[in-house]
């Protein structure tokens, strides 16, 4: 489903050396910016991923490890150095347009707008899609249900608390059937309620032959609920496999913590 080959990605300027001005000779350090003396940093560093179908994966690493970079880049919305990204066997960097018809993406801090209502946020995300009017009032409908915002689809997104807006994002993401979900900290914000409908969906989701590459600091949720994990630390992979393999004879937070150290 999404296979990461020797995936990398820098930030910062990939200039070769250049003379600082009024320095004679001088030159500045490789991989630093004239302009900004910021040095480039390699965010993630020849990472090699295989989600297939039916798995829920979970990705973790501390704050700046380089998972967000990773999800922005399987879907398409950052551009990166090194290695290829497929899903379905399409590549993200050859056909990132063919790519994002296959998934939905669902970032830590979502970006919706908030002058419509909700019913009309919805109904431009479906016209997207091209979804029926038939399926969207259907599927609308029964998410609404489910995260229990149907009494407030007709209210400014503006109105809504943190909680109610990360629903509706997820709702948003749901309505066209993707076989891919991408999900940046998707459980912060959700009442205790919300998340285990989130769990629920996304094990349905993979059930029918999706598949879900999630990150995530909630350590216990990745422990009961992924099928596989993934540790990245200052970019690199530091380990991965199913659960019981990530975790040993211990738990994943006393693994992820000993990893970290």
């Amino acid at each position: 489903m999404l296979k990461i080959q020797n995936f990398s990605k820098s930030y910062g300027m990939n200039r070769s050396p250049q003379k600082l001005k009024g320095t004679g000779s001088k030159e500045l350090p490789k991989g630093q910016d004239v302009v900004s003396g910021v040095h480039n940093k390699k965010a993630v560093d020849n990472l090699s991923l295989n989600i297939a179908g039916g798995e829920i994966y979970g990705f973790i690493g501390h704050n700046g490890a380089g998972k967000t970079t990773t999800i922005k880049a399987c879907c398409g919305i950052l551009q990166f150095d090194e290695g290829d990204i497929t899903v379905d066997g399409v590549s993200v960097r050859e056909n990132p347009f063919e790519v994002k018809k296959r998934l939905t993406y669902i970032p830590d801090n979502p970006d919706i707008y908030e002058f419509m209502s909700a019913i009309k946020y919805l109904n431009f995300i479906a016209d997207v899609y091209g979804i029926s009017k038939e399926d969207r009032e259907k599927d609308i409908a029964h998410y609404a249900e489910l995260f229990e915002i149907e009494e407030h689809l007709a209210e400014p997104i503006n109105a809504y608390s943190h909680g109610m807006k990360q629903k509706l994002v997820i709702i948003s993401a749901l309505i066209h059937k993707p076989r891919l979900m991408l999900l940046d900290e998707p459980f912060v914000g959700l009442d205790p309620k919300a998340a285990h409908t989130l769990k629920r969906l996304m094990r349905e989701l993979c059930d029918s032959g999706g598949a879900i590459f999630f990150s995530t600091h909630v350590l216990e949720v990745a422990e009961k609920l992924c099928d596989k994990i993934a540790i990245i630390k200052d970019g690199k992979l530091v380990v991965s496999g199913t659960t019981a393999e990530v975790r040993g004879n211990t738990s994943l937070e006393t693994v992820f913590l000993e990893l970290q150290d």
